[in-house]
Parts: C-alpha cells; sequence; structure tokens
C-alpha cells in the first residue's frame, strides 16, 4: 500500500525508521479491536488499543493493551503508586493526544505522556497498532515501539471472556 494517510504517528516512525506496513479497514463506530482484527483477518491478540488513562490527581498516562484484555486498574494504579486510575474522557484524550478517540496512536502526540505497555505485547512477532487516525493500523514489530517511546512493561491485562 503506497496511497495511506499522512499523521503524526507514521512521520514518527519515518523519522525513526521504523519499518511500518500500514493497513486501513473501513471503521464502525464502537468497533474496537474486533472489528479490526476480523477487517484484517489477524488474531485480536495482535491489534493494540491505546488507552489514555487519568489518575486522582489528573495526571494522564498511555497504556497499550491487548485486544482481547482489559486493563487491571487496581493492579496498574498499584504499580504507579496512586489510589485511583480510569480512563480518561474522550474529549481529554483527544486533547492531549491531537487524535480523535477511536483513532488514537502513543506516536506523536501533542503531549509527551508516560507510556505503560502490557509485557506480553513484546513477545510477539508482529502487531498493528493504531496510526493515528479511525481505520488505519500499522504493522510493526513491537521493539520498534522501545526505538521511539520511553515503555514502562507491566502485567495489568485481564483477559475478556
Amino acid at each position: 500500500m503506497t496511497d495511506y494517510p499522512s499523521t503524526q504517528a507514521i512521520r514518527v516512525l519515518k523519522e525513526n525508521k521504523i519499518q511500518f506496513i500500514p493497513h486501513q479497514y473501513r471503521y464502525i463506530e464502537h468497533g474496537g479491536t474486533r472489528i479490526a482484527s476480523a477487517a484484517l483477518g489477524v488474531p485480536e491478540h495482535q491489534i493494540i488499543k491505546t488507552i489514555v488513562m487519568k489518575t486522582e490527581d489528573d495526571n494522564l498516562l498511555i497504556v497499550l493493551m491487548h485486544g482481547d484484555y482489559e486493563v487491571s486498574t487496581k493492579k496498574l494504579a498499584r504499580i504507579i503508586g496512586v489510589k485511583q486510575i480510569e480512563p480518561a474522557s474522550e474529549s481529554l484524550a483527544t486533547k492531549v493526544t491531537g487524535y480523535i478517540f477511536g483513532g488514537m496512536s502513543p506516536l506523536g502526540t501533542r503531549h509527551k505522556l508516560p507510556v505503560y505497555a502490557e509485557k506480553t505485547i513484546f513477545n510477539l512477532e508482529k502487531i498493528f497498532i493504531n496510526a493515528g487516525k479511525r481505520g488505519f493500523l500499522v504493522e510493526i514489530n513491537p521493539n520498534d515501539l522501545k526505538k521511539c517511546l520511553e515503555i514502562v512493561e507491566v502485567e495489568v491485562g485481564i483477559k475478556i471472556v
């Protein structure tokens, strides 16, 4: 695919000389990683969600999680030393990242946020992560994320049943 959006996330990948394969699919509102998985024909486990979270002190951070998992906010709060953590509102997430909800990427965010990633993401050969636009993912080696993001690996995933 040679014709794909030129987002801030794509610029970050190119600046860091990270190889990627762009994938576009028909975005469906509230379809989540299940729709992306079906459209691309890959396991939902390889689709990585970018979730903006907020602590009780209004500190913001990003969590990268497998599509078929959710974040244990209790475990994450314990790890980062806060009492409470929850997903940020759509408007706040958009404001700090510069990306529209459903098109969030951890790459090229408007404000630099701490990034926590589920440890097992880095065991995968390849992942599909949002590239800054709804219906637009890039296929990359997960370890390449560490070349352009400061990532803290955590174990906070809960399998969605």
